[in-house]
């Protein structure tokens, strides 16, 4: 499956919520320089998907806020299941 998430930086807590709009909003306490905050998206979905790290991939995104990721294994249901 693949997900758009909107990325916040520099927050207080590392959390994923659901949007007003119905999207993901992950707030990552991990500042946005030489790939941190990537790599901690990875991290965190990984480890609160309970899947392998190599099972999530940053398809699009990779200076932005807006990232698209790719979860390989797991449907959209499990996802909002486990995260939502």
């Amino acid at each position: 499956m693949t997900i758009l998430v909107h990325v916040q930086p520099r927050a207080k807590q590392t959390k994923i919520v659901m949007d007003s709009s119905g999207g993901w909003k992950l707030y990552l306490t991990a500042p946005p320089v030489d790939g941190k905050a990537n790599e901690a998206c990875i991290h965190f979905l990984a480890k609160e998907l309970h899947i392998p790290r190599s099972k999530v991939r940053l398809i699009s995104g990779i200076k932005s806020r807006k990232k698209v990721f790719a979860i390989d294994g797991i449907t959209d249901q499990e996802f909002r299941r486990l995260l939502g």
